[in-house]
């Protein structure tokens, strides 16, 4: 991570400073955290700093519960985060330093005034041990809180599924606040593999690191892949044998140029969610289609219901539900009645789809992402997979606007390159969507805003367009 290289021997070392740190500033907390009946909390807010992963071991260590905050976020956002955890401990970055704050009495200490260290011991399994947040597209951030046997169940399972081991040095750039890079790291640490991070993303640095350090595994969102493959060009390093992607669905465009760049590369997509974890995987064999994500990952059984609760056949669309050891407890707070809920064995977070005949999952949406226009209901993410297929598309965002008629219209924001043609995008959403799916409305934007975690800035596209601002140029 940004020249700084660890063995595993030095990696434990670090991670022993920093627990004997958290040890040493923890008893100095004069208020009850989130999770005081429980164990420790400390939060982290230091972004992909060299001494994350040290940072992570301890603060998952024996007992204690580590809740990760990305750094990215607007300060109001982090400050509502923490005030919703109360945490003993913030571990900070400023620069190449790292300092242990308690913010229950306003102290801080600079790691390099610890000196000594402490024995890592390995939690219990029942016990809480991470806090990952959502992303916050459409509301308020929520507090996920997961144990350590379900992440053991998941890394034994994925480590035989996905191929891992001791050789399998990855390379995943993306931010280590968020559960796709986050859990490549601990894939690696798990398998006792190279991981290799960035601070930030560039795709320059990425295929000099890739190269540099014979990379075999690849872990990004699709953005990040495209990116790679436009700058590489052409055939890049040919020790890349595997490629992980998540996030969003790749296009069939996209898997053509990462089988030109990584000719040697198996390409695996997951669909999955920090609430549930891993849902169906999809590789090249497997059955392509625009909103088509896989079949059910080992050990996950796939259910789909109407909202009376009544099982579905196959080819009806209704809410997808999950049944696995990867689900998560939930939120801290207990939500805000959206989002993750239970069943019995079974779990949601309110994704919208259908199962076909062969147990393929077909992803349309969430429900409350559902645009209502005219009367009839329409699935964003459907519309998106038909626009991303077209020629001279590179990115699309496909939301609904307020309407005085129709309740709401359909609208998308493109990311296009040289070859896009609006005569061309209107014959394919002609020969692929019947008449009331076509966007009423469309933008033109040449670098689309991207969050810290690789995926399209919805709330500033929204933003943008209230505001007519110039990044978007109205085509219809």
């Amino acid at each position: 991570m940004e020249g700084r290289l660890f063995t595993y021997g030095e990696l434990a070392a670090e991670a022993g400073r920093i627990l004997h740190a958290i040890e040493r500033s923890a008893p100095e907390a004069a208020e009850r955290s989130a999770l005081s009946d429980r164990t420790r909390l400390i939060a982290f807010e230091t972004g992909n700093h060299p001494l994350f992963a040290a940072a992570f071991i301890a603060a998952t260590a024996g007992g204690n519960c580590a809740a990760l905050i990305d750094p990215h976020l607007p300060q109001a956002t982090r400050e509502r985060m923490k005030a919703q955890l109360r945490p003993d401990i913030v571990i900070r970055a400023d620069g190449d330093l790292l300092f242990l704050e308690v913010p229950s009495t306003g102290q801080s200490h600079a790691l390099d005034a610890f000196d000594d260290s402490s024995a890592i011991h390995i939690g219990d399994g029942a016990a809480p041990f991470l806090i990952v947040f959502t992303s916050g597209t459409t509301g308020e951030p929520k507090a996920i809180i997961r144990d350590r046997r379900s992440w053991r169940v998941s890394l034994a399972t994925g480590q035989r599924f996905f191929g891992i081991g001791p050789e399998t040095t990855t390379y995943a750039p993306g931010p280590l606040a968020h559960g796709l890079t986050l859990y490549a790291l601990a894939e690696c640490l798990q398998a006792g593999a190279g991981f290799i991070g960035a601070r930030h993303f560039d795709p320059v640095e990425a295929l000099n690191e890739i190269a540099a350090f014979g990379a075999r595994r690849l872990v990004l969102v699709p953005t990040m892949l495209r990116r790679l493959c436009e700058q590489a060009g052409g055939p890049a390093s040919s020790t890349v044998q595997k490629i992980t992607v998540a996030g969003a669905k790749l296009t069939p465009a996209d898997r053509d140029l990462a089988a030109r760049v990584f000719p040697g590369a198996e390409v695996t997509e997951y669909y999955g969610a920090s609430e549930l974890g891993f849902i169906t995987v999809s590789r090249a064999a497997d059955k392509q289609s625009r909103n088509a994500v896989g079949k059910a990952f080992p050990g996950v059984r796939l259910a789909v219901f109407d909202d009376k609760g009544n099982a579905l056949r196959p080819g009806e669309t209704g809410t997808i539900f999950v049944e696995s050891e990867l689900i998560s407890d939930g939120y801290i707070s207990g939500g805000d009645g959206t989002g993750f809920c239970r069943r019995g064995v079974l779990a949601t977070v309110g994704d919208l789809g259908y199962l076909d005949r062969e147990g393929n999952l077909h992803l349309l949406g969430r429900a409350g992402g559902m645009v209502v226009s005219g009367g009839n209901n329409i699935y964003p993410s459907e519309v998106e997979m038909v626009i991303m297929a077209a020629a001279g598309v590179d990115a699309a965002l496909v939301l609904g606007l307020d309407h005085p008629d129709l309740g709401s219209e359909l609208a998308v924001v493109i990311q296009p390159n040289g070859t896009f043609e609006q005569t061309t995008l209107a014959r394919h959403l002609a020969d692929a969507l019947p008449r009331y799916k076509h966007p009423r409305k469309i933008w033109l934007c040449r670098q689309m805003p991207m969050t810290a975690s690789g995926k399209i800035a919805a709330k500033k596209l929204r933003q943008w367009i209230a505001e007519g601002d110039p990044a978007l140029e109205r085509l219809v």
